[in-house]
């Protein structure tokens, strides 16, 4: 991996960090475009810049400041400059607290080192409080002033909410460097690789596999002709291109075991139609017809409702077999009239039902005419909607996210047909909704837009329910604390 790829910070900067190790959250993604890493180092800076010490020390804001009018400002003295100067005058990593008590308050290094096991308390509230009046009266004694001396006790106190030694954010950087190169030049691997090792991360693999289509990765459903047990690149009619196939993996409920006996199996040759799959894999009917239920068989069958009747009819005991004959339907018959192809609709919801995502179309595509009527803005065109005016906005909950650090407010993704869309939800708010705010899978939700150097929010006012409007949906949120 060649360092200091001008294109993939470019990629950063626009906070396309989708299933990026540690610059993928809410907070990470909106101080992206603010912070512009330029270099390894702004990496450093901006992986241990978003944690709770940093923010709760009141240093994101002077730092930006300072970052953006490049300008260093006046230190008390040299030896203070040379703490603070590559950090722009603020103090985001431990060692410079450790340090800044040496220098400007007279700490021994034994002192500093107290200091250090105080800061790595985070869980304990309150434990650098006891060095407060040692801080302020050693650096009164050097001369400082008492604005200056209270100002860098409060950035010190921030380090007790938790905040990143440097040799820690540089690990975690080059972490984030790799894996955003290996985003940018190799997307079907990436997406491959992180499918493989979910669950992780902010995202479901819907919208891991949302993005990586993207970023023009063409994407292959899960088959049993084609899929291995994990998710795998396969070649295309263009030699240089790559294929992602989702593995069998994504089938919800399928045994690990079950894949690996299908691969294991079409090794001798490749599977013909699904009477030659059920005599070969020797699989239970439970099995196959939750195969068919995922479409997997469609490469036996063509249609996922005729896999699913043809995987009955493998299994004469079968109770859905039975109760569909005594409808009068005959297993040698053609498909009775309950079971014809589905509608694309139908796919859709049966594919989030079975694997969690669709690469057929989106739930709330489906319901857009209808939203045009109530006036909702899609995700796509909040980008060009001006700043402070009042929107409606529709989607499926994503994630719901209330850091410690939020004073209560609550940090909600949405997920349109077009893109996703990020919502603030003040405590009020989220009490006067609570049941739809905590419960419903879908959200229409009214409130006004902020759009601010290419960080968009919708601050909430009022929410109500879409879950009944797209339908019997299984969509789970991934919510956080």
């Amino acid at each position: 991996v060649p360092p200091e790829d001008p294109e993939v910070y470019d990629m950063i900067c626009e906070a396309d960090t989708i299933g990026v190790f540690q610059i993928e959250s809410r907070a990470q993604m909106s101080m992206l475009p603010r912070l512009r890493p330029q270099c390894f180092y702004d990496l450093v800076i901006e992986v241990a810049i978003v944690r709770p010490g940093p923010i709760q020390g009141q240093m994101v804001h002077p730092y930006l400041k300072a970052r953006r009018s490049g300008v260093q400002p006046e230190y008390p003295t040299e030896e203070i400059a040379q703490v603070l100067r590559k950090t722009m005058g603020v103090p985001i990593f431990q060692e410079q607290a450790m340090r800044l008590a040496v220098v400007a308050a007279g700490f021994t290094p034994g002192e500093a080192d107290q200091l250090r096991r105080a800061m790595a308390a985070w869980r304990r509230p309150g434990v650098i409080d006891q060095f407060r009046q040692k801080l302020i009266a050693g650096m009164a004694d050097k001369g400082l002033t008492e604005e200056f001396a209270e100002r860098v006790f409060t950035q010190i106190r921030g380090f007790g909410e938790y905040g990143f030694p440097e040799s820690h954010a540089a690990s975690f950087a080059l972490l984030v460097y790799v894996s955003c190169w290996l985003k940018h030049h190799y997307p079907a691997a990436f997406c491959a690789a992180i499918l493989n090792s979910q669950p992780m991360g902010f995202y479901a693999p819907a919208q891991l596999v949302r993005d990586a289509r993207e970023h023009g990765v063409e994407v292959a459903g899960v088959d049993v002709n084609h899929s291995d047990w994990e998710c795998t690149l396969e070649s295309t009619k263009q030699s240089d291109v790559k294929c992602l196939r989702l593995g069998l993996l994504m089938i919800r409920g399928l045994a690990r075991d079950v894949g690996e006996k299908i691969m294991l199996t079409r090794t001798q040759a490749p599977f013909r139609d699904l009477a030659d799959f059920a005599r070969r894999t020797r699989l239970g009917q439970a099995q196959v017809t939750r195969l068919a239920d995922a479409g997997a068989l469609s490469s036996l069958s063509g249609d996922r409702r005729a896999a699913y009747w043809q995987a009955l009819a493998q299994d004469k005991t079968s109770k859905e077999l039975g109760l569909l004959e005594a409808m009068g339907a005959d297993v040698d018959d053609d498909l009775p009239e309950a079971l014809r192809p589905m509608a694309e609709v139908e796919e859709v919801y049966a594919d989030y039902s079975t694997t969690g995502l669709s690469l057929r179309g989106h739930p709330i595509g489906f319901v857009r005419e209808q939203l045009r009527r109530l006036r909702v803005t899609a995700a796509e065109d909040l980008k060009q909607t001006r700043d402070g005016k009042f929107v409606r906005v529709a989607g499926l909950v994503l994630l719901r996210q209330r850091p410690g650090t939020a004073k209560g407010i609550t940090f909600v993704t949405l997920e349109d047909e077009t893109g996703a869309m990020n919502l603030v939800l003040k405590p009020e708010v989220w009490q006067k909704h609570y049941k739809v705010a905590r419960r419903s899978n879908a959200w229409l939700a009214h409130g006004v837009l902020e759009n601010r150097e290419g960080i968009i929010h919708l601050v909430v006012g009022r929410l109500e329910d879409l879950s009944e409007t797209v339908g019997e949906l299984e969509q789970r949120s991934r919510d956080f604390q």
